[in-house]
């Protein structure tokens, strides 16, 4: 929120306070500790009132410096806190001088200074990142009784700031407001499903708010040259992250709230839906996989929409058995199809499921000051939701999804979770029902990650989630949200993408062809090329089928050479999701995140990488014509081979089969064997192709298998007529290639080989 009215001015019955000087600075163990009084302390009498703010610095990991902001501590202690992988802080370095105080991470430093100007910088390298000065930090007192705390760091000339969550809006936050609250607001709006307090600059550092919310950030809006981050209370902390990269940011962002789970490779190919509202049974989801075998395109994952169960039984957890009588034969008979299968769930339990009177008379659900179940209509009717701070009501939800996955269900579509209620409720363990309204998803996902992975397997558990917060990227994949059938709608679920992934968030999807209307087929074929060159690709609508002939006969060939295309790059898409999981680096990139110091990469949003070398450029016009930005270097169309100097833009015509897919130079890029399949050995017959390897520069691929664990390590160099090819790890029936040129033969057993470059 806004506390001021221009420069000099506070908005109507806000009195502010903030730090005139620090007054005394000591070192505890591992921190720094400032007692900062809101007016100058010229004599004993000024000491008699307050307030006094208590600011405190420390390190939870190195690189990362957290800053604790608070005036009164004697307040409730049953606040829920955002999941952080580590205890306690670190050791740090801490420095003495005329005029300041430093207390030191690694490459990251926190500067106080003790004279006449309150103020603290964060520097790096000999660099001032951002700093906290005049009436930046401080704390407010509205007439009403509430009281805020907040924070403004500085924006330097040219500074952009992305991230804070899942957000539909320009993928550059400066002159937004942004309130971190998880809404069921669709991609057309402000709102976001995935809220994260988390921020980006181009400047090198990054800046997470350790706060379950409601954050709001004024990003150069209260004051146009700063960010400022506010919350209801009387403390506040937040962490600086330093780069310098933006990559070495969420590496560290991620280190410190989790690593994205590894899903498993199948996940990686297409999934297919039998939408929302449409009639089905099992006749109609055969006729439409029937119809995918039929036209040769590659399906892999079948989803079971809301209408598996009952209407109005939602959620009991038990197949319609109108339509479905026999659910484990028919799971049976998809899996002896080689296809896996998602079912939709979500945590509110209905009035009418037999569950709900067993979960009302045994506590599992939030409830009411008065002690009894807090329910509402919006969405089924007369609705409970269930209390996962409760260990007895997780392990009763996770009990019945036990049952599911033993049955031979595969995967879990988590939908909903934002519409938290905040008033007149209680929590088994106490929380802060305002604070537990956006941390309420993390533990919603966690009890179904757990009890998939416990079911299956470490390695074998994935969701398709709607909603999250800080942390919950460790339980992939997440998906963007209602969006419509437009042009419109496909470019700002790609913003909300990128600005997800810009939090650490290593996976992601939206529904190809729009989830509200159904789109016509132009839409529909831009679409699945952009769906099926994200992370996860999923055919999914509300009131109409997704099924590609159900458009025209093209959208066939189009999801048939994206899917084939999609399955022949596991090779490399599975490495990416490698990095994703160990280094947490998005495998979809907002062009900044790979090419940082390319200033015309800043603001760019309608195109992005997939992963390290592939660049993707959707197509968002009926007439095909779309503009984009290449990078510095000899860049290669890779469905035409094309080369295209980079450094420039360009404006091309592309039809419904093709778009501008550009592999970076000096990529060595496996293409995998199988066509038809995301999962397989991905180091059996592959072809390694070498794209624009200037002399003397060297390049390398690691294949993986499909569980993450042996590698085959291939390294190119280009030596003046030559390519030096190194193998490091087992090659069968391999194939090298330069690209524009020909293909040669890895012999069996090779660790080296020399090939013309005239070839």
């Amino acid at each position: 929120m806004k506390f001021t009215d221009g420069q000099w001015l506070h908005q109507p019955g806000i009195k502010a306070h903030y730090p005139a000087e620090a007054y005394d600075v000591s070192a505890e163990e591992n921190r720094l500790v400032i007692h900062a009084p809101t007016q100058k302390i010229n004599h004993r009498g000024d000491t008699l009132q307050g307030p006094l703010l208590t600011v405190k610095l420390s390190s939870p990991l190195e690189g990362i410096i957290r800053v604790r902001l608070e005036h009164y501590t004697g307040g409730t202690k049953n606040s829920p806190c955002i999941p952080l992988q580590t205890e306690g802080d670190i050791p740090v370095s801490i420095n003495t001088d005329d005029d300041s105080t430093t207390l030191a991470s690694g490459s990251l430093s926190a500067r106080v200074s003790t004279g006449d100007n309150w103020g603290i910088s964060f520097e790096s390298e000999g660099k001032v990142l951002t700093s906290s000065g005049w009436r930046a930090m401080g704390y407010a007192q509205h007439e009403s009784g509430e009281t805020y705390m907040h924070d403004q760091l500085a924006l330097g000339v040219g500074e952009n700031v992305y991230g804070l969550g899942e957000r539909f809006t320009a993928l550059v936050k400066n002159g937004q407001t942004v309130e971190t609250v998880n809404k069921d607001g669709g991609t057309g709006s402000e709102q976001a499903y995935k809220a994260i307090p988390f921020y980006l600059t181009n400047r090198g550092y990054g800046v997470l708010v350790n706060e379950t919310g409601p954050v709001s950030f004024e990003v150069a809006t209260e004051k146009v040259s700063r960010v400022q981050f506010s919350i209801p209370g009387e403390s506040l902390e937040y962490f600086v992250i330093a780069g310098p990269t933006p990559k070495d940011v969420l590496s560290r962002l991620t280190a410190l709230t989790g690593r994205p789970a590894l899903p498993p490779s199948w996940s990686f190919g297409l999934w297919l839906s039998t939408s929302f509202t449409t009639n089905y049974d099992e006749a109609t989801c055969t006729k439409f996989i029937d119809g995918m075998r039929d036209r040769d395109l590659p399906l892999h994952v079948f989803h079971f929409d809301c209408f598996w169960m009952r209407e109005f039984d939602w959620c009991n957890f038990e197949w319609d058995p109108r339509v479905f009588p026999d659910p484990e034969a028919m799971l049976d008979r998809l899996h002896q199809r080689g296809l896996k299968v998602c079912v939709w769930i979500n945590s509110y339990i209905g009035q009418r499921s037999k569950l709900f009177a067993e979960g009302a008379e045994k506590g599992y659900f939030i409830q009411r000051t008065d002690g009894g179940v807090w329910q509402t209509d919006l969405w089924q009717p007369g609705m409970a939701i269930v209390d996962f701070t409760n260990p007895e009501a997780t392990a009763w939800y996770a009990g019945h999804l036990k049952r599911l996955l033993e049955m031979g269900v595969d995967a879990l579509k988590t939908d909903f979770g934002e519409r938290i209620p905040t008033e007149g409720v209680v929590y088994h363990d106490g929380s802060d029902p305002v604070k537990m309204r956006n941390l309420y998803t993390i533990l919603y996902n966690e009890c179904v990650f757990n009890t998939i992975k416990e079911v299956r397997s470490e390695g074998d558990a994935v969701l398709f989630a709607r909603s999250s917060y800080a942390s919950g990227q460790r339980y992939p994949v997440h998906w963007g949200g209602d969006c419509w059938s437009t042009f419109e709608s496909m470019a700002e679920s790609l913003r909300g993408g990128l600005s997800l992934s810009l939090c650490g968030f290593g996976f992601w999807s939206h529904d190809i062809g729009g989830f509200e209307g159904t789109a016509p087929a132009s839409v529909y074929k831009r679409w699945a090329a952009f769906g099926l060159l994200s992370s996860h690709s999923r055919l999914h609508g509300s009131s109409s089928y997704r099924v590609p002939w159900a458009y025209d006969e093209e959208a066939c060939d189009v999801v048939r050479s994206f899917t084939k295309l999609k399955c022949r790059l596991m090779p490399y898409l599975w490495a990416t999701a490698l990095q994703a999981h160990q280094d947490g680096i998005p495998s979809m990139r907002a062009m900044m995140l790979e090419f940082p110091h390319d200033p015309a990469c800043d603001s760019l949003e309608r195109q992005y990488m997939l992963g390290d070398s592939l660049l993707i450029a959707p197509v968002f016009s009926e007439d095909g014509t779309t503009d984009f930005y290449l990078p510095l270097g000899r860049w290669t169309h890779l469905l035409t081979g094309e080369v295209k100097e980079g450094g420039r833009w360009y404006r091309e015509n592309h039809d419904y089969l093709s778009l501008p897919l550009y592999v970076s130079p000096g990529t060595l890029l496996p293409f995998g064997a199988n066509e038809d399949c995301p999962d397989y050995e991905y180091s059996e017959s592959v072809t390694l192709k070498l794209f624009e390897l200037p002399e003397g520069q060297t390049t390398d691929c690691t294949l993986h298998d499909s569980i993450g664990q042996k590698t085959t390590r291939i390294t190119a160099t280009n030596k003046t007529g030559k390519i030096l090819v190194q193998i490091d790890g087992t090659l069968d029936n391999a194939t090298f290639e330069i690209a524009g040129g020909n293909a040669t033969k890895i012999p069996e057993g090779s660790t080296q080989i020399e090939i013309s470059v005239s070839c």
